[in-house]
Parts: structure tokens; C-alpha cells; sequence
């Protein structure tokens, strides 16, 4: 494995990373043992570098802490965390150039863009680095494996089911996104389409729209949308800040029980809206458990190990499945979070 440079790289470059070094001892062989999985049984640190699609919102951080709990468990993981402050795609290439001259030995994205980033992680594949996904996908990379919350169809029936419910299975909706490029997001809408033209014909899409991580945006495009369809009362929120901004655009319209929300959203962030009905259910996963899986696959990928077709993680993660056709870890299925198990959650 290639010695980390990033101390040096830190006193010369703009983009510092958050760096955290584990401290216990590893585990056992590949799929890990009952206390926290696989550590690979080497002593040498493997340097995992995560630049996630944008630094600083309620979702990356907590998939941050779920990495570095990784870290302390596994004990031989150097984890390093940091993405551009815009949801923007040059930005977080910046980054990601960072990492490959620090010559980090695996390098997982969440792509904002997953064309323009492909050429990176082939860059970042030359120089003998690692590749992976977390989160979002690159499908025409070269990326090693693809870490997926749930699949999409998993993701959008959990999003229509909910939505249905809360309209009474009839009525028009619209759907507010936020990266136009974002392929896990775009994967999820195209999902969400197929299942409710079969599953709720009396449903009808009217709005597709794409406003960015700002929730204020979110929330304008949401209202804009209202403002267009008078008939309008269905939202989705397709990404954690939009989320929040459609069921802010539902609250400040005055709309409570006439337009329902739902969204892709964290649960504490959600919780005001679903305690006051402005969103009708939230869909997500335990993002830190995410996380945490994020930063073991790195560590497979750095000591050279292959992911069996069922993986044992760790104690919360006994049986993570891997789809080898897709190089795709696969997280779980997807929870609704609603006004009663929201609490259940620190983020």
C-alpha cells in the first residue's frame, strides 16, 4: 500500500481533509467476525479518501460519523473526508484532483456529475488508486464497486406508496429534484414514474424540476409548481434538501391537508414538518450505517479483498449483499420515517 502523503499535501494545498486514524485491531478474514467485521488482519493503514457532493449538510455528515466509527472498529483506516461547498461538479473535481496528487490508496465519490467525473477516476485508477461509489453512481466508469443506499425501485415505491397514501390515490403531483446530473436521483424519478403509472393510474406527474441543494430554492420551485397547477396536491422531495423545501413551500402556502410532501429527507431536519403535517412521511435509510459500509468497502478494495455474494460487515450489518453483475453493494431496504420513529435518529 502506498504510504499517505497528505500531511505534506495539507501545509501546500487549499483543500484540507479531515483525517482520522483508527485505534483498535482488526478483524478476521473477508465478511468479518460477530464484532465488527472485516479489518483484514494487516497492520498497515489503508488510506480511504470519501468526497462526498457536498460538504457540510445534515446527510454527508452523518455518513462522516458512520465512517469513522468504521475506522475506530475496523482499526487499519485512515479516513479521509471532504467535498466542495457548492453542489457543484468543477468544484468537486478540484477535490477529487487533491486526493490522486496525495496518492491515497482508494478514492470513493458521489459524483455530482458522473460523465465529467469519469475521466478522474480513470486518472485516479492510473496512478494506482482504488476507485469506488458511494451514494450516486458513475455506471461508465471504472470504478471497483458502486456502495447504494437501496435500489431505486426499492426507493421509489417507498416514495409513491407514501405519497399515494397521503393524496388518497388520486390527483396530480410534481416531483421538485436537485442535481439535474445526479444519477441516483434521475434513477429514482424513473423508477418513481414506472411504479405509479402501474401501481396508481389515477395519479398523474405534471412537474419535473431541478433547483440545486439550496432548500430556499427547493422551496421556490415547489411553490412555483402550486402556483402553476392549482389542481396540484402531491410533492416529492427527491433529494434531503429538497425535502425540506417542499414541505417549507407547503407550510408557508398555507396548504397543510390540501397539498401533501413527501421526501428523501433526514430525519431531524424533517422532523418539524411531519410533527405539523406540512410533509406526510420522509424515505431514507440509516445514513451512519451507510457510512460505515462506505468506509469497509474501501478497506476491502485497499487490502485487495473480493465481496462475497452476502457480507458481514458488522453487528448492525450482518448481511450486506453484492451484486457482482453491477459491482453494487447494497445497503438495505429503505425506511419511512414519520413523526414516530424520527426521534430514533440523531440526524
Amino acid at each position: 500500500m502506498k504510504k499517505s502523503r497528505s500531511v505534506l499535501m495539507i501545509a501546500t494545498a487549499s483543500i484540507t481533509a479531515v483525517m482520522l486514524a483508527g485505534c483498535s485491531g482488526g478483524g478476521g478474514a473477508e465478511g468479518g467476525d460477530s464484532g465488527g467485521g472485516s479489518g483484514g488482519g494487516s497492520d498497515e493503514k489503508v488510506t480511504v479518501a470519501f468526497v462526498p457532493k457536498l460538504q457540510g449538510v445534515p446527510y454527508f455528515e452523518a455518513m462522516n460519523a458512520g465512517a469513522q466509527r468504521a475506522a475506530e472498529e475496523l482499526g487499519n483506516i485512515e479516513w479521509l473526508y471532504q467535498g466542495p461547498t457548492t453542489a457543484d461538479a468543477a468544484a468537486q473535481a478540484d477535490v477529487v484532483r487533491s486526493f490522486i496528487q496525495q496518492q491515497v490508496d482508494v478514492l470513493i465519490v458521489a459524483p455530482n456529475d458522473p460523465d465529467s467525473l469519469a475521466p478522474l477516476l480513470k486518472e485516479a485508477q492510473d496512478a494506482g488508486i482504488h476507485v469506488g461509489t458511494s451514494d450516486t453512481d458513475a455506471p461508465n466508469s471504472v470504478r471497483e464497486v458502486f456502495v447504494n443506499q437501496a435500489t431505486a425501485e426499492g426507493i421509489a415505491k417507498q416514495v409513491i406508496d407514501s405519497l399515494a397514501k397521503a393524496m388518497g390515490e388520486a390527483g396530480e403531483y410534481a416531483i421538485v429534484s436537485c442535481g439535474e446530473t445526479a444519477e441516483n436521483l434521475n434513477s429514482w424519478i424513473d423508477a418513481e414514474k414506472a411504479y405509479q403509472s402501474e401501481a396508481y393510474p389515477d395519479m398523474t406527474l405534471v412537474e419535473v424540476g431541478f433547483s440545486g441543494e439550496d432548500p430556499a430554492a427547493n422551496a421556490q420551485m415547489a411553490t412555483d409548481f402550486m402556483n402553476a397547477n392549482p389542481n396540484l396536491t402531491g410533492l416529492v422531495g427527491q433529494c434531503t434538501t429538497s425535502a425540506v423545501g417542499v414541505a417549507q413551500a407547503v407550510r408557508d402556502a398555507g396548504a397543510i391537508g390540501k397539498v401533501f410532501s413527501v421526501g428523501v429527507g433526514t430525519p431531524q431536519s424533517m422532523l418539524p414538518y411531519l410533527e405539523d403535517k406540512s410533509s406526510s412521511a420522509s424515505i431514507l435509510w440509516d445514513v451512519e450505517e451507510f457510512g460505515y459500509l462506505t468506509a469497509w468497502a474501501g478497506l476491502q478494495l485497499g487490502l485487495g479483498n473480493s465481496f462475497e455474494a452476502t457480507n458481514n460487515v458488522s453487528k448492525k450489518l450482518p448481511s450486506v449483499e453484492y451484486v457482482e453483475a453491477d459491482k453494487m453493494l447494497i445497503l438495505g431496504p429503505a425506511l419511512e420515517i414519520t413523526v414516530d420513529n424520527a426521534g430514533d435518529f440523531d440526524y
